[in-house]
């Protein structure tokens, strides 16, 4: 059983803060004050419940996606399935790739179905669902290392980009990386395929069998991990500019693959204080010139 979860307005009184178990989502929304009222609230009735649908279905929502793999019941573990099915051809990957920007989708979008609201977004733990109207814009910071973050470039995001979701992954984070990025962080049509590309390109950053590289079982660190005994990355020693550059290029190549099948518009890369960008020219001139420059 779960803990009811708690319902609260962040000092500011602008940013609602819904959190049970491991979720914790910060949510804002712009509008009338009645409709802003009434997505709030139609946020925290979706929110209840939520983690008990996902915890339902966990057996096969840790467990590696392929082409044969049974689809799963619930709205969001469904979402999830169907981001990582792009990327479960070339690599282990699982739902809980998605599960963060599944379920930042999922509230915004119950919130934008009750209210009419100029721009809305779901910040769960990084991971963010977005919602903008025409001529609203949100300017989006790109931090270096997601357990302590501080911000080496920003970008704006216009209604007409059609961004939705953006993500970040990275060794230092909340979940497991196979990978030795800092950040990479994506933006993407929707917020669950911004976190599954997060983590995939996050996993091509790397130098394997580098001796500065500490990694140890997923399964040793959390003995209920969705990614078993594969190694994940616990510390990154002090690499030589050339390594940086070598481990930053091969996440790139991985991004670009990405862009040309379609499943990502851009994102950006960050290792022991360099950053590598990829933007698509077809995002508006701001949202592409200040990633390009961040």
């Amino acid at each position: 059983m779960f803990e009811r979860p708690s319902m609260r307005f962040l000092p500011d009184g602008k940013r609602l803060l819904l959190q049970q178990g491991p979720i914790d989502l910060v949510i804002q929304a712009t509008g009338e004050d009645s409709a802003a009222q009434a997505a709030y609230e139609a946020a925290g009735r979706r929110f209840d419940g939520l983690l008990a649908e996902l915890c339902g279905e966990l057996s096969l929502l840790r467990s590696r996606v392929t082409s044969q793999s049974p689809v799963p019941e619930g709205v969001v573990a469904r979402r999830m399935h169907a981001a990582v099915l792009p990327f479960a051809v070339d690599t282990f990957i699982t739902p809980m790739a998605a599960v963060a920007g599944s379920v930042a989708e999922e509230i915004l979008g119950a919130m934008v179905c009750t209210a009419p609201l100029r721009r809305a977004f779901v910040n769960n733990g990084g991971d963010i669902a977005l919602h903008l109207t025409e001529g609203e814009h949100v300017r989006v910071g790109l931090v270096d290392r997601p357990e302590q973050p501080s911000l080496f470039g920003t970008t704006t995001i216009s209604a007409t980009d059609g961004i939705h979701g953006i993500a970040t992954s990275g060794y230092p984070g909340r979940s497991f990386s196979r990978g030795i990025a800092e950040a990479v962080t994506v933006l993407a049509r929707t917020a669950a395929m911004a976190d599954a590309a997060a983590t995939v390109i996050a996993n091509a950053v790397d130098l394997p069998g580098h001796p500065a590289i500490v990694r140890m079982p997923a399964n040793a660190i959390h003995s209920d991990s969705d990614l078993g005994n594969i190694p994940v990355t616990r510390h990154v020693g002090r690499l030589a500019e050339t390594e940086i550059q070598d481990a930053l290029a091969t996440g790139l190549r991985e991004a670009k693959r990405l862009q040309a099948l379609g499943l990502i518009p851009s994102c950006a890369l960050h290792l022991q204080g360099r950053s590598e960008t990829l933007a698509l020219p077809a995002l508006s001139e701001t949202t592409s010139r200040k990633l390009s420059h961040a």
